[in-house]
């Protein structure tokens, strides 16, 4: 993922297959101060779901810095 100075960006738009491992990534987002941004979009191939979900830093300042 692309950062700012070491930050993450403002706007992040999470995908993946709909699993407990999205889950999971879109609550650490919002652990970090982010908040969901519009509803989740999902896509079904017929064999796996695919979600998205867009969060957006609404604070003041900087965001989170990226660790990993």
């Amino acid at each position: 993922m692309e950062t700012t100075n070491g930050h993450l960006p403002r706007y992040r738009l999470l995908t993946g297959v709909d699993d407990s491992a999205f889950c999971e990534r879109v609550s650490e987002a919002l652990e970090l101060g982010y908040e969901l941004h519009g509803a989740p979009a999902l896509t079904w191939t017929g064999a796996t779901g695919y979600v998205a979900q867009a969060v957006i830093w609404p604070h003041q300042g900087p965001t989170p810095e990226k660790t990993s």
